[in-house]
């Protein structure tokens, strides 16, 4: 579950991006507490807290003072821009390069995408989003 090449941190504040990207923790839900995390994962609750604080910095988490933590309306959006743009810079970005290089123009490529997800079963035009 914990990944020993990265920061406990960040695992910790992606793991929580992920369930609220998902679901599982909707908007003004109470998120899981710092000890709550500490004890889960067995960290040290400071680095738990270093995971919720970068949370809290981006938005995505406000504070009820006596009650905990919760996630902010518009969390979830906020989060699916952020996750689709860094998808694009991650895959998007090189395969238009390459496929530049191969001279496919982009309804080549829209045309490889379909193959290949109706191939894989994966999201097409009709059940995307």
């Amino acid at each position: 579950m914990i990944d020993e090449g990265r920061a406990l941190f960040l695992q910790i504040a992606e793991r929580l991006e992920d369930q609220i990207i998902d679901g599982t923790l909707p908007e003004e839900a109470q998120a899981p507490s710092t000890n709550e995390l500490a004890a889960f994962y067995r960290i040290n609750p400071a680095t738990a807290a270093k995971g919720i604080a970068m949370l809290v910095d981006k938005d995505v988490l406000y504070k009820r003072r006596g009650i905990g933590m919760f996630v902010a309306p518009g969390a979830r959006e906020r989060l699916l821009g952020e996750r689709r743009a860094a998808f694009a810079d991650r895959y998007v970005d090189p395969l238009l390069v390459e496929a530049r290089k191969l001279g496919l123009d982009a309804d080549d490529l829209a045309l490889l995408i379909r193959d290949r997800a109706s191939a894989h079963g994966a999201v097409t035009e009709g059940n995307a989003r």
